[in-house]
This record gives C-alpha cells, structure tokens and sequence, in this order.
C-alpha cells in the first residue's frame, strides 16, 4: 500500500491535474453558454425565457446521451496510447467520425419529433412558438457536436486536453456576442430574441468543431496518430465495436439525467416556491460537481494508458488513487456547502421564503456530493477498462429501480401506498431519494472496479486491446 505523500502519490496527483483542469475550465465556459442563454432570454421577455427553458430540456438530454455514446472512441485511443501502438489510432478515430455523423444525423430527427410534444403541451402560443423553433435551429448543430465530442475523446486520450478549454473559452465569448446581436437585435441584426439563443449554439458549436479541426491537423503532437491525414470510408465492424461500448455508456447517461428531469416535473406540483428552491440546489451542485467530473474524464486517460501499455497494477492504483483525490475535493466542497448554505441559497434569491427552503435542501446537496464523486469517478475508470454494461444496469437500478420510487413515496406520498409518511416532503424527499440513489450507485460501482482492477492484476480478463464490450 502505497503511503499517501509518497512520490509515486504525488507524481500521479500532478499528472491527473494536468489532465483535469483545462477540462474543468472547459466545462465551466460550456457551462457559462448556457447561463448567458438564459440571461439574455429572460432580459428579452417571459415568453422568450420560458421557451428557451423547454428548448434547452429537450437539447440538454439529447447531447448528454449523444456524449455516453460517443465516449467510446476515449478508451481504445488511450490503451493504444499506452500500448504505443500509434498506427492503430487514425482507424478507431476515422471511424467513430463516421458513427458520430451517423448519430448526429438521427439525433437531428429524434430532437424535432421530441419538440412536437410542445403542441401538447398546455402554455402560451408565443412560448410554444420560441420552444419549437429554438429546438428545430439548434437541432443542426448536433452532427458538428457529435463528430467534437470524438476529437475531444482522442485529444484527451492523448493527453491533450488544453486546446479544447481554448476553444470553449473562445466559444463562450463567441456565444456573448453573437447572443448580444441576435437576441436583441443589435449592430443591425434581426431581433429572434429567445430563439437567437439558438441560432448563437448553433453557430458556436460549429465553431468548435472547426476550431479542433484546424488544431488537430496543425500541431505537431499529433502526427505520430494523425486521424484525419486521409480519407477512409465506413467499416461497419469497427463501428459496431465502438457501439458496443458507446451505447451502454449513453444508456448510463440517458437514464441519470432523465431521473433529474422527471423529479424537477414532479416536484413542480407543489408550487413556485418548492421548484426554485429545488433548482437553486440542483444547479450549485451542477457547477460543484464539474471538478469530481473533470477528474474523472482525465481518470480514464490515466487508467486507461496503464491498460494499453499492460500494466495492471498501475491502473489499479490510478483508479483507487483518482477515485481517492475525487472523494476528498467532494469532502471539501460539502462541507463548504453545509457551512455555508444561508449565504449560498441568498446569492441566488432575494426571496426569502425560496430562500429558506433552498439552504435546507443544500444540506442534503452537501450529503450529495460525496456518493456523487465516487460514482463518477469509479464509472470513468471502469470505462478505462471498456467495460460499460455492468455499470449501466447499477446505475438504471441505483436511478430508476431505488432513486425515482423512494421519491415518490418521500416527496409525493401517494394515498394508495399502506407505508408513506404522515405528510408529503414535497422536495426534500426527493433529494433524500437522491442521496439514497447515488449512494447504491458508488457502492455498487466501488466494487465493481474493486472486483475488475483485481482480475485484471492476475491475468483473468482479456487482452487490454480487445475492443470488444464484456
């Protein structure tokens, strides 16, 4: 057992960080597009604001389901990556290319059907008007976010994960400008207001897609695995093994963030005050949790690299150790947020009864943040292992077998139930579900990477280039 201010402690914490924090500053600017898309819609109108919020549910679970599928291309780049086996890159990248064209495309219709159930929806004929417009324009960004989010995965498999917080710092100031003339009208532009936002999305993912494009063909790190040299077209068995790790992945993803979705709806019935404290918790623990997340994409890298390069026990320490670094920034950000909730909840309301009811559900947003890390840590690195199905069912189980029916019956308690409590918690009930859900979620993942990082020290599981999902 290593002692933990050993040098090889202390090397791997450097070389995780160095991975992790242009990713971490990466995510807050793709963070901050959307706070500058409903800033700028609410200062257009309420009707502006309401719609982009319906646009925005629809695009949010989309990409974040089309990111778990497309994540494939991270752990093969990274074992070849360690396995030196450069020459074998161009391919797997070439070819998730094509998968993600593909994806982007079908994605494309699944988003503009999803924004007809607008038309069935009981809101204000102007709000459904910017809700399926705004879905309908930035509908045409997804084959670009599609086809970034593989060069994203190779560039940080290959240990190269500043040029993309460049390009999402240069995208988010992008996205103010061109929000700034579209929204409003300004420099001569038309006035779209909410549905500009889309149109500013549009333009920018594209803009990060050309952005990494010019980077990757540009910059000598990148020759000795050069993807995009040559022209090769689609091999339907390599695809098919990218999917085979990809759609469990999206799967995973599908089935937390829908969970989240369906409890903000549900909470909704129990009026303004319990949905705005419920998304004042949500959305801090959103931001906090982007440093045990980008640790964990930079994880996979790590973990991933010691596979390829056939060294068992090094993986299994990279794992423990990154897992170990995730729950103790988790600890220092719940303890932040319980010492300091009164003041969180008040920077984000003036209202005080929101604001009482947000400082309490922050409690449990503290609770939350330990399960929290370790699921997302432990889940990055298992994928290191290209192992996806085992941690899609624990999860589906964690989410909507114990999380969703424990908030029902906390937040909603229906009468028909012979156990409920004598009074519907309303939100704090389902952010016990949470705490609750994500905790199975991180026990059960810890022993999974416990039983995995274990059999691949003796010799049991196969070779770490096998491309096959297990």
């Amino acid at each position: 057992m290593r002692r933990l201010h050993s040098p090889a402690v202390r090397a791997e914490t450097a070389a995780l960080w160095q991975l992790a924090w242009p990713i971490l500053i990466g995510q807050l600017a793709t963070m901050g597009m959307g706070v500058v898309d409903v800033a700028m819609a609410g200062h257009a109108s309420a009707q502006d604001l309401a719609g982009v919020s319906l646009g925005v549910s629809i695009w949010h679970l989309v990409i974040i389901t089309l990111m778990g599928i497309l994540m494939a291309v991270s752990p093969i780049v990274s074992q070849h990556v360690g396995a030196r086996a450069f020459h074998e890159i161009p391919g797997v990248v070439r070819q998730a290319l094509w998968k993600a064209l593909g994806l982007g495309l079908i994605a494309m219709v699944v988003a503009n059907v999803a924004g007809q159930l607008f038309n069935h929806l009981d809101i204000e004929p102007q709000v459904r008007e910017v809700a399926r417009t705004f879905v309908f324009v930035i509908s045409f960004a997804l084959p670009a976010f599609c086809c970034y989010r593989v060069l994203y995965g190779y560039s940080a498999s290959m240990g190269e994960t500043k040029p993309m917080m460049a390009i999402a710092l240069l995208a988010l100031a992008l996205n103010v400008v061109i929000n700034y003339a579209l929204v409003f009208g300004n420099w001569g532009f038309p006035r779209l207001g909410g549905v500009g936002c889309a149109w500013a999305t549009l333009l920018c993912v594209w803009f990060d897609l050309v952005a990494i494009t010019w980077w990757i063909r540009r910059s000598p790190v990148y020759r000795k695995a050069q993807p995009l040299a040559a022209y090769e077209p689609p091999q339907w068995p390599q695809i098919r093994n990218l999917l085979r790790i990809g759609l469990p992945i999206g799967v995973t993803y599908f089935a937390e963030s829908s969970a989240f979705s369906l409890i903000a709806l549900l909470v909704a019935g129990y009026g303004t005050t319990q949905v705005a404290a419920h998304q004042i918790a949500l959305n801090f623990s959103a931001l906090v949790f982007m440093v045990p997340m980008s640790l964990g994409i930079a994880l996979l890298t790590r973990v991933g690299q010691a596979l390829g390069a056939q060294d068992a026990a090094a993986a299994r320490f990279r794992a423990w150790h990154g897992v170990g670094l995730a729950f103790g920034v988790a600890l220092v950000s719940a303890l932040t947020i319980a010492l300091f909730n009164d003041q969180i909840a008040s920077a984000y309301t003036s209202d005080a009864a929101v604001a009482a009811l947000a400082a309490h559900l922050l409690v449990f947003a503290a609770l939350f943040q330990l399960p929290d890390a370790v699921q997302v840590s432990t889940s990055c690195a298992i994928r290191a292992y290209k192992v996806t199905r085992p941690p899609m069912v624990i999860h589906m189980t964690a989410f909507w077998g114990i999380c969703l029916p424990l908030g029902c019956v906390l937040g909603l308690a229906p009468a028909w139930l012979p156990w409920r409590p004598v009074e519907a918690m309303a939100a704090q009930g389902f952010w016990i579900a949470l705490v609750v859900g994500l905790s199975i979620a991180a026990v059960g993942l810890v022993w999974l990477l416990h039983r995995l990082s274990l059999q691949w020290m003796q010799g049991v599981s196969p070779p770490p280039l096998a491309t096959g999902d297990r």
